[in-house]
């Protein structure tokens, strides 16, 4: 807990300036690891009470991270059997940290390459894939702890940490880093409402897609 509140304080510290590619996978994996926690939070099975996470410390870090917990809330709901037993829809073993690994990575790549070239050109990425990624992360996370195997946590965060610095840095900055995130719950213009929404529908299929793809590709 003591690491994970160094590397919070760390990355909320950068956000007065253009953050860099390491500050910028920091500040992701930071966020994944908030997201996972309270998603086993609400599954009954976390080990952190919710009043040490992220978006109960305050700070511009804690602020993104309530916002994307909030649109996660959101996805959750509209599909909510999307967003569950991810484990099973890949039928993989969450035993095999090479496995949760690989599965993890290969549903991201296809999920952010699907409509356009692949996820280091920064092609094709939505704050709706962003989010529906983290969806993924946390549960496969909460699969991993309810079959026994808490330090699969760290393995897919240390995947979020690698496909943030691969493929999402470029974005992000020219986004003006994580913050933009915030911009999709206090943004009043309809039209951006609207954007987000269907953003998040199309991350749905996008998602479904990535996941038969990993099937067939393991066959």
């Amino acid at each position: 807990m003591e690491m994970l509140r160094r590397s919070s304080v760390f990355a909320a510290e950068v956000f007065d300036r253009s953050p860099t590619d390491k500050e910028l996978v920091s500040q992701g994996k930071a966020l994944c690891r908030d997201y996972i926690h309270s998603r086993l939070n609400r599954a009954g099975m976390g080990w952190s009470k919710p009043e040490h996470g992220l978006a109960a410390s305050g700070g511009a870090l804690g602020e993104i991270s309530s916002v994307l917990l909030w649109l996660g809330d959101e996805l959750e709901y509209l599909r909510p059997n999307v967003y569950r037993n991810v484990a099973r829809q890949l039928n993989i073993t969450v035993a095999s940290e090479s496995v949760v690994s690989d599965a993890f990575l290969a549903v991201a790549a296809d999920v952010f390459s699907t409509g356009g070239p692949p996820p280091s050109k920064s092609s094709g990425v939505t704050w709706g894939k962003v989010v529906s990624l983290y969806a993924v992360a946390g549960a496969l996370a909460v699969d991993c702890v309810r079959h026994g195997h808490p330090a699969m946590v760290h393995t897919i965060v240390d995947c979020m940490g690698e496909f943030v610095r691969k493929g999402l840095t470029s974005w992000l900055k020219r986004r003006g880093g994580w913050v933009d995130l915030t911009k999709c719950v206090v943004n009043t213009d309809p039209s951006f409402h609207s954007h987000w929404l269907v953003s998040a529908a199309c991350a749905f299929g996008h998602y479904v897609k990535a996941i038969m793809l990993y099937l067939l590709r393991e066959k």
